[in-house]
């Protein structure tokens, strides 16, 4: 299982680089082009904008896994120790019933969207709305690897990657 995750973890990270370099690369370009020639890229804002919106849901699993995302702590510390499992419980569980939320309603939105093309590219809006689900179900698959740890004593993964409290002391 330790494989699978470190693997897990190596392909999400080379893909959040790639589409952040990428999108870096073609603003880059766009923003050189245009005050050197006066010429815009037609495709590079649209390829951008998507390219943004899968780094969004590619990264949401990492930064879930290493605790990122913004949490309200007072409740879980101010209550007794088995109430804080049961409530941290209870918060796996919707988290669990939320991202799977995701996956449906992202599946939904492919099908509807299948045969709209974006206005420059022309490239099928159900590459765009894939984001959607296959981030949900990493979100599950991150969220799964950690529930153990998370609920015994609300630690998350930790990597010098991800935590916040490594980076702020360099």
């Amino acid at each position: 299982m330790d494989s699978f995750e470190k693997g897990l973890m190596r392909v999400n990270r080379g893909a959040l680089i790639v589409l952040l370099a990428a999108m870096a690369l073609i603003i880059f370009a766009n923003v050189v082009l245009r005050y050197t020639t006066s010429v815009s890229i037609e495709w590079a804002e649209e390829v951008a904008r998507y390219l943004m919106v899968w780094l969004t849901f590619l990264g949401a699993g990492p930064v879930l896994r290493y605790g990122g995302h913004i949490a309200v702590d007072n409740l879980q510390d101010s209550l007794p120790p088995r109430a804080a499992l049961a409530l941290r419980g209870l918060i796996v569980v919707v988290l669990f019933a939320f991202f799977g939320f995701m996956v449906w309603c992202g599946v939904l939105y492919l099908e509807r969207v299948r045969f709209q093309m974006t206005p420059t590219t022309q490239v099928s809006m159900a590459w765009v709305y894939a984001a959607m689900p296959v981030g949900g179900l990493l979100l599950i698959l991150h969220l799964a690897l950690i529930v153990k740890g998370y609920l015994k004593s609300r630690s998350f993964a930790a990597d010098g990657h991800f935590d916040a409290n490594a980076s702020a002391s360099l």
